[in-house]
């Protein structure tokens, strides 16, 4: 078994962290909060981002950096989009060319509109080329840490190094399948978190089921335009790391995104919303993201559009639904 480093103790990579300890594998967890890490070793639980599971013995929390990654084969980050270019600069001088990078991390960088694996690959390609995979899909941290049987997808341009990442992680409730389109798993993971935050527009206003299921069909096709415009696969986002994660993320009374369209659908304001807020909806920061990329790419983005206009408060959630209603009819 390797030795796998998990930086990010937020709900997904304590989740993670559960997952892979229950398992036997001794695990390391770094948090950038030092109360998790007292949480952790006093009370073998996360309080603060993953309240009520109990933590499996196997789980060492540091905010020690250089201790966390000390002799690590897998270092899986999952920390949030807007933090990763940085805290790469500061893990430089502790990674080492034997390592596997793992990215859980969903989101688009919102200054440079680059995918998570990209930043990761500028911040260490200087001093070697790293090896790396992303992992994204239909997951739920409570629900993996809590054992429910749960499929996601790894993906890397080697597949020898996605096998293996595949075998290290695999459990009897965490089932991992391989794919080679990079590109693809990661834009599933960071547009469906956009369309979430419509889907929970819908259900703030009191809306049925068939605005929802007309949101995620043309959801997913607009996900699907821009994710092949970046180079993907029109297959990967038939799969785990398309329809599957924007399925769970729309529907599921787990999704923070959704969460968050819920109340901007009732009509609190963003800034009280994100406020009363714990952890980190990527779909806020990537919605602008994604529409500059579209835009750069010249795809049409009617969703996504909308949902931006929303967050910057430009326009009310019926005025955007009305909006995308009244576009010019057009073959599906």
């Amino acid at each position: 078994m390797s030795r796998i480093s998990i930086i990010g103790a937020g709900s997904w990579g304590t989740a993670l962290a559960v997952a892979l300890a229950r398992e036997g594998r001794p695990v390391r967890l770094w948090a950038f909060e030092p109360e998790v890490c007292e949480s952790i070793e006093s009370r073998q639980e996360n309080e603060l981002f993953l309240p009520g599971v109990k933590l499996p013995p196997g789980i060492e929390a540091t905010n020690d950096l250089q201790r966390c990654l000390e002799g690590a084969e897998v270092v899986l980050t999952v920390m949030p989009s807007h933090v990763c270019r940085g805290l790469f600069d500061r893990m430089l001088p502790c990674l080492t060319p034997d390592m596997i990078f793992v990215s859980a991390t969903k989101g688009i960088e919102t200054e440079h509109l680059m995918r998570m694996s990209e930043i990761i690959v500028a911040a260490i390609q200087p001093r070697f080329s790293p090896r790396l995979c992303v992992l994204s899909g239909p997951s739920f941290a409570k629900e993996v840490a809590r054992g429910d049987p749960t499929a996601v997808v790894v993906a890397s341009e080697n597949r020898e190094t996605a096998c293996r990442v595949q075998r290290e992680i695999s459990s009897n409730t965490l089932r991992i399948y391989t794919s080679s389109d990079v590109v693809g798993v990661e834009m599933g993971g960071a547009l469906k978190n956009v369309i979430a935050i419509a889907a929970g527009v819908i259900e703030g206003l009191g809306l049925g089921h068939n605005p929802t299921a007309a949101l995620l069909t043309r959801g997913l096709a607009e996900m699907t335009r821009l994710a092949i415009a970046c180079g993907a696969r029109r297959e990967t986002m038939a799969g785990l790391a398309g329809i599957g994660d924007l399925t769970l993320t729309c529907t599921g009374s787990l999704s923070r995104n959704r969460a968050v369209g819920v109340e901007l659908g009732k009509g609190r304001p963003l800034e009280e919303i994100t406020r009363s807020m714990r952890t980190v909806a990527e779909g806020i920061k990537t919605a602008g993201a994604t529409l500059r990329l579209a835009n750069r790419c010249k795809v049409e983005v009617p969703i996504t559009l909308q949902v931006n206009r929303i967050l910057e408060g430009e326009v009310a959630p019926r005025e955007a639904i009305r909006t995308l209603m009244e576009r010019s009819l057009k073959d599906e």
